[in-house]
């Protein structure tokens, strides 16, 4: 735990210093072991930039918080724990850029946002081409976390091979095998959303 505690930490102040988690926004969390469930996750209303070690708890598959450390899960480590148990993730991040928000915004009319024709693609995970397209489902916000979670996973269900989605005027959830993967994931789709967002491209297929 001490080891993955670090890793998470490490990854908020880089991406603190992104500007991909300003404030107290965004969460991210790595699953420690299987069976039980045992996730170690950020707390709620912790500053990535400053994040520490010992601030981050571990979860059961309740979202429940295991052992005596201080602080509580995010509201939101019900989507976690979806993506974690529906996706088979091994980490799953959460991030509010600026981008992500205005492109959530932009596009939502289309219930997606679809990403065509970049070389950058091909770093999401089974992706070989710049040919690929990927679309990102756009879900409206809500509050009641255990209705998203439904929503989640009623989306996902249908799009079998996406590797994100995006909260409206929200913000930006993707996830992976590892950590690394997961982090790999935020850094190619957050460079694809200020490309598509700088380029000026409405909602729909960019290429």
């Amino acid at each position: 735990m001490d080891a993955v505690a670090r890793e998470l930490a490490e990854v908020g102040r880089r991406f603190y210093q992104r500007g991909w988690v300003m404030g107290t926004s965004g969460n991210l969390s790595v699953v420690i072991d299987r069976d039980p469930l045992r996730a170690a996750m950020t707390p709620s209303g912790a500053h990535k930039g400053h994040l520490r070690p010992d601030q981050i708890l571990t979860v059961d598959a309740g979202a429940n918080v295991v052992g005596e450390a201080g602080g509580r899960p995010s509201a939101e480590a019900l989507l976690h724990l979806e993506l974690i148990s529906g996706r088979g993730a091994g980490a799953v991040l959460h991030t509010h850029s600026i981008w992500s928000t205005i492109l959530s915004d932009r596009s939502a009319a289309a219930g997606a946002l679809d990403i065509h024709g970049y070389e950058m693609l091909k770093g999401l995970d089974g992706v070989t081409s710049h040919d690929h397209r990927e679309r990102i489902p756009i879900l409206d916000n809500d509050q009641d976390m255990t209705r998203l979670s439904a929503v989640v996973r009623r989306v996902l269900g249908e799009s079998g091979g996406a590797h994100a989605f995006l909260l409206r005027r929200h913000g930006l959830y993707t996830w992976g095998r590892t950590l690394g993967d997961a982090e790999r994931h935020v850094e190619i789709l957050e460079f694809l959303f200020e490309a598509i967002g700088r380029s000026g491209h409405g909602p729909g297929a960019h290429s």
